[in-house]
């Protein structure tokens, strides 16, 4: 299985069964030389306050006033989102600028921040197996950045990510690597030897457990990741690509299945928010949405590509099942965590 590298911790409740990546953080394998592999990298800690529950991550400094590249899974779902440089020990608050939940790439903005060290960009063009390599993370979430040595085993790769709570990504052309990376290495950097990003940690095949480290581990290169944050800096968003804020509907919805009425193919609803757009609207769990927009949608990804397109402040047509019945109605969409 390969999973996602955030770590997820520090759950209140488990209304959705919730899995606690926690592991422990090997010891630093620092590089020598002139190489400064923590140059320009920083702790991300999230609070996913409909989950009720926090995640952290690693990032890379783009800029001196705060724009950070990170992997979208690290603050999906974020309800707040602070960043640590762990050379300085300063903190600041980060807003999310856009994101590919495709690509798995999100760029912030760090709030009051100046004078941060940026990171020494590279390129993934001409890699090849074999080449040294370091990856460097928050491993475990402990905000203590830890180094590990290894090579690029494989380029091109193609994978399936998840978390274990059922969100998964199809990953493509990526750099794969030996180099151990743990729960909290998602969204930091593997450089080349001469500490060069050429690619932001993203998955790892975990075997049975993360107690003994990952035999395989995998990158987004740089080259793609640098020109999804091009794209998001023009503020032009894309069908792969979003850009600002994301609207919320105020649902959590699983896969359509087996009901009273019969199957129903669509998205479930386990919980609503109270007050949130989908309150007002009328929907309530169980119910199951069958469209959105003018949109058909089969499940939980189907609705998640439809609020994509759309903007916190539009209204949106629904149309939902409710004991056998289809009921419809609209809600206008507010400001909510990235997906």
């Amino acid at each position: 299985m390969l999973v996602w590298m955030a770590v997820l911790r520090r759950v209140v409740v488990a209304s959705a069964a919730v899995l606690v990546l926690a592991g422990a953080a090997v010891a630093s394998q620092r590089a020598t030389g002139a190489v400064q592999p923590t140059r320009g990298v920083v702790v991300i800690e999230t609070a996913l306050g409909y989950q009720r529950t926090a995640a952290a991550g690693t990032g890379v400094v783009l800029t001196a006033d705060g724009e950070i590249l990170t992997n979208n899974h690290v603050i999906r779902g974020a309800t707040k989102i602070r960043v640590l440089d762990p050379r300085t020990g300063s903190r600041h608050d980060a807003r999310v600028l856009g994101y590919s939940v495709a690509s798995d790439i999100a760029v912030l903005r760090l709030q009051r921040a100046s004078g941060l060290t940026v990171a020494l960009l590279g390129s993934s063009t001409g890699l090849r197996r074999g080449q040294a390599v370091l990856a460097v993370g928050n491993a475990g979430g402990t905000r203590r950045l830890v180094v590990t040595r290894g090579s690029i085993t494989a380029l091109g790769r193609t994978i399936t990510a998840g978390d274990g709570q059922g969100n998964e990504q199809q990953l493509r052309g990526l750099i794969e690597t030996n180099a151990e990376l743990r729960p909290g290495d998602s969204g930091g950097p593997l450089l080349d030897a001469r500490g060069r990003v050429i690619g932001i940690n993203s998955a790892a095949s975990t075997g049975f457990s993360f107690l003994s480290g990952s035999n395989e581990g995998y990158a987004i290169p740089i080259d793609r990741a640098l020109a999804i944050r091009r794209q998001i800096d023009s503020g032009r968003g894309t069908a792969a690509i979003h850009v600002g804020p994301t609207a919320f509907l105020g649902v959590a919805v699983h896969a359509a299945g087996y009901y009273e009425g019969g199957y129903v193919p669509g998205a479930a609803v386990d919980n609503v928010v109270s007050g949130g757009p989908a309150d007002r609207a009328g929907l309530a769990p169980q119910d199951v949405i069958v469209a959105l927009d003018g949109t058909r949608v089969s499940t939980p990804a189907g609705v998640a590509r439809v609020l994509l397109r759309k903007k916190p402040g539009d209204t949106i047509a629904i149309a939902w099942i409710r004991s056998g019945r289809r009921s419809v109605g609209t809600a206008r969409l507010v400001s909510g965590p990235p997906q």
